[in-house]
């Protein structure tokens, strides 16, 4: 739920603003200084180019002119919408007394006697839609309503409803509302692969709860990965989007709706030439199956997938970085099933390149459950293929994965290494490794820690400090440590000092 309060203007923006005036003056005073004409000198020199290359062919097909907004937001605005929500949060006292006076004495000790009580406080917050048929229903952005208790929508002859959430996705963020009205305008859907980054597009929506505001701008670049949806290959573009536009239709010059308007990358809390919308067809399948159904499925292959770096890519023998590389392997997941395993790396789904492990995510939590795919896969310093019936999302899953003295390697990684106990092996739930007790030098330098606890050296199971050595012997210049710390599985590239 997107707050409808402005956030503050920070320092930085008049810091620019000064950088502006004072840019402006230098070149208003560059401008001056050849004001007056300089006197004439004859030139006979011959002008030589000082690249001999081939004229470069030219552009072709180049509009005259920007595309008619004016008849899109005519012909499509009135079906945009502007939503309002409210709800309750948990707060405690400490959180409702203002930061200015949080550390103040007085405060102080009446919050002894309530500390760590919690109240619900009453929020509000704001954000857009689009009406896709004529009988009430709206798609937006999940995060717009998600936790709301009320939801009003406001069209743009000012009729106001009460909205009913028929259901919301937090993977993709998408969400479908209805409103109780018939005869409502509606938008047209276009296809999104014919996108091309330079085109013109539009958005419409309420920033900061200014209705049916336009903005405009360009493309900037197509499936665009980010860190907390990793499903979704964003639209990146450069149009302006704030606080409001969320859940906002993002039109192409056809007047057709190619996105959904969701984040935006800012460290101001404003637009800062970064904005993000989902491809209206990931919308759409999403809304399908919760207007259907009430409730979306994602498949899942049941794995866990790091990039592959450099490093990583000459430890697993890989010419040039790419694809994504295994680190952890759920139990009796599809994956699992299928053969894969930690250090394996994924290099195709279905003939189709993963040239990062960002494309992985996409390719498989957008296709539907039970779909059968083939996968690319390098393993052990080979290339094969591999088999895998993707599963639900929504299924649970489970991760797989005497005392002696320590001992440190000698194969220059500058790791103290020794055996797990069995109450080791069961506290961190796995059937073999080796407990890091001592770092120094190339571990150390890599992030690794004492307590981690080392699974695999190049993906092959460790379980005493012989076969590290071994492994070793085989290494070249860099070697890749499966290290798990806590739950979590990770790949750790190392040079052999």
């Amino acid at each position: 739920m997107q707050s409808s309060k402005p956030k503050a203007s920070s320092k930085l923006w008049a810091a620019l603003a000064a950088v502006g005036i004072i840019a402006g003056a230098g070149t208003m005073a560059y401008q001056f200084s050849y004001a007056e004409q300089a006197p004439q000198v004859e030139m006979n020199h011959k002008v030589v180019p000082l690249f001999n290359n081939p004229p470069a062919a030219p552009v072709t097909n180049v509009a005259a002119s920007a595309p008619n907004f004016a008849a899109i937001v005519k012909a499509y605005g009135p079906a945009v919408v502007h939503i309002n929500v409210k709800g309750e949060t948990k707060e405690t006292v400490q959180q409702q007394i203002p930061k200015q006076f949080q550390n103040d004495p007085f405060f102080r000790f009446f919050q002894q006697f309530n500390n760590g009580q919690q109240q619900e406080v009453p929020t509000e917050g704001l954000g857009s839609g689009f009406i896709i048929s004529s009988d009430g229903l709206i798609l937006t952005n999940a995060h717009v309503v998600k936790g709301a208790s009320s939801v009003r929508v406001t069209l743009t002859d000012h009729r106001t409803y009460k909205a009913k959430v028929l259901g919301y996705d937090t993977k993709t963020d998408i969400a479908v509302i209805k409103i109780p009205a018939t005869n409502l305008p509606t938008v047209r859907l276009g296809n999104p692969s014919n996108l091309e980054p330079g085109d013109w597009v539009l958005a419409i929506g309420s920033p900061y709860g200014f209705y049916n505001t336009v903005t405009a701008g360009i493309v900037s670049a197509k499936s665009r990965s980010l860190p907390d949806d990793s499903m979704v290959p964003f639209i990146q573009t450069d149009v302006a989007v704030n606080p409001g536009n969320s859940g906002g239709p993002l039109f192409n010059t056809k007047g057709e709706v190619v996105g959904i308007n969701s984040q935006i990358f800012t460290q101001t809390g404003a637009f800062e030439g970064l904005s993000f919308a989902i491809p209206i067809n990931v919308a759409e399948r999403v809304a399908k199956q919760i207007i259907e159904h009430g409730k979306v499925e994602h498949a899942r292959l049941g794995i866990a997938v790091q990039t592959v770096t450099q490093s990583l890519a000459n430890s697993f023998g890989l010419q040039t970085p790419r694809g994504a590389l295994v680190a952890q392997v759920e139990k009796d997941s599809p994956a699992s099933k299928a053969g894969l395993q930690p250090g394996d790396i994924i290099l195709s789904v279905n003939g189709q390149p993963v040239n990062d492990s960002a494309d992985l995510p996409m390719m498989i939590g957008l296709s539907e459950p039970g779909t059968k795919v083939t996968l690319g896969v390098w393993h052990d310093h080979k290339q094969q293929t591999i088999t895998a019936v993707l599963g639900n999302f929504s299924d649970n899953v489970t991760l797989a994965s005497a005392t002696p003295g320590a001992h440190g390697d000698h194969g220059g990684l500058g790791l103290v290494v020794r055996p797990l106990n069995a109450n080791e092996e069961q506290q961190a739930g796995v059937s073999h490794g080796l407990l890091v007790e001592g770092v120094s030098g190339p571990a150390e330098q890599a992030g690794i820690q004492p307590g981690d606890i080392l699974i695999a050296v190049d993906g092959k199971s460790v379980n005493s400090i012989d076969q590290v050595r071994n492994i070793l012997k085989s290494a070249g210049k860099s070697v890749a440590l499966l290290i798990q710390r806590g739950n979590n599985r990770i790949f750790v590239p190392v040079q052999i000092g």
